[in-house]
């Protein structure tokens, strides 16, 4: 039996730990990935050789450039999320992959024990950092097609009276409603919402899903009021239907629902505390575990860490 040799290119995890050994080459492959067509100034933005080189010198640090165009020294880092961070590059990228690996995510605690961190706190501002960068700050095209939405609960206990009424947490609990929007064989988008009214569902639609697109939810009535410009279609779990045929649509909302089994178990069964101040950092690491389902560990880490240019998330941002 023959072992099919890799590359450090197909990045999983044993070439990180075998190419990847000190921060420099580290910072050269991060370099290749957010810097596909060279040195790009993070301030003004330029990539001129002419503007833009290396610096060289025994006491010149690291990966360090300079801009002749704003006269400003910067290193790949800046203005991402890896900026002013003291931990080795060549432990984030093991992060990295290790959070876009694991299907029902990795909890900070564990990162902390893995990579030798310094603190627990060091750890969970590294993943926060890392949901960051996951984050979609904007989309450049509309769901269509058939797209499914749900709403679900997450985080503490109901309140002491019993079930809260749907839409409505209710006073004294800690459950956050969370909606989902997810094209059949596409992308999904989730959102925290304060509550689940018609407005806030009609917001969703509007600002994520093209006009007369055909959206399937169950027969919670704040859906049916919201579906103006869209071809709606339900099914009524309290009768027992959960799906439809109606000639070669059928009506369900079997994925967006089986999407949300894989963000209540990693909420339950890996981070066991989610707060509701955080919860939109943690939707958007499972979104991205979802929208890139089909790729390999590698590529949808890859694809996860091109998206931290331009990013910056603060410590004290965090803290609030």
């Amino acid at each position: 039996m023959t072992t099919k040799k890799s590359t450090k290119d197909e990045l999983t995890l044993d070439n990180i730990l075998a190419h990847f050994t000190t921060d420099e080459s580290a910072r050269t492959y991060l370099e290749s990935l957010l810097w596909p067509n060279g040195p790009v100034c993070p301030r003004c933005h330029s990539n001129d050789p002419l503007d833009v080189y290396k610096m060289t010198g025994n006491t010149i640090r690291a990966g360090l450039h300079n801009c002749r165009a704003c006269k400003r020294a910067f290193t790949v880092t800046v203005g991402t999320i890896f900026e002013d961070s003291h931990i080795p590059l060549r432990k984030w990228l093991v992060a990295w992959y290790l959070l876009n690996s694991s299907k029902k995510g990795v909890s900070s605690l564990q990162l902390q024990r893995m990579l030798s961190l310094g603190s627990y706190r060091s750890a969970l501002f590294m993943t926060h950092r890392i949901r960051h960068a996951l984050k979609d700050t904007a989309h450049p095209t509309m769901l269509s097609g058939t797209v499914e939405m749900d709403e679900t609960y997450v985080g503490g206990k109901v309140p002491p009276n019993g079930k809260p009424v749907r839409g409505r947490p209710g006073p004294g609990s800690h459950k956050t409603p969370v909606v989902s929007l997810v094209e059949r064989d596409g992308t999904k988008r989730s959102m925290v919402m304060e509550r689940v009214t018609s407005a806030n569902l009609s917001a969703a639609l509007v600002a994520n899903v093209e006009p007369g697109t055909n959206v399937m939810t169950d027969a919670y009535p704040a859906y049916k009021r919201v579906m103006g410009d869209f071809t709606h279609r339900s099914v009524n779990h309290s009768k027992g239907e959960y799906a439809r045929r109606e000639g070669e649509m059928v009506a369900h909302t079997n994925t967006v629902e089986s999407s949300f089994s894989l963000l209540k178990r990693g909420v339950y069964g890996t981070f066991h505390s989610v707060s509701k101040k955080h919860l939109h950092l943690y939707l958007a690491e499972f979104d991205h575990r979802w929208n890139t389902r089909k790729d390999t560990d590698g590529q949808r880490t890859v694809t996860g860490i091109k998206k931290a240019k331009g990013k910056r998330l603060t410590y004290r941002a965090i803290k609030g």
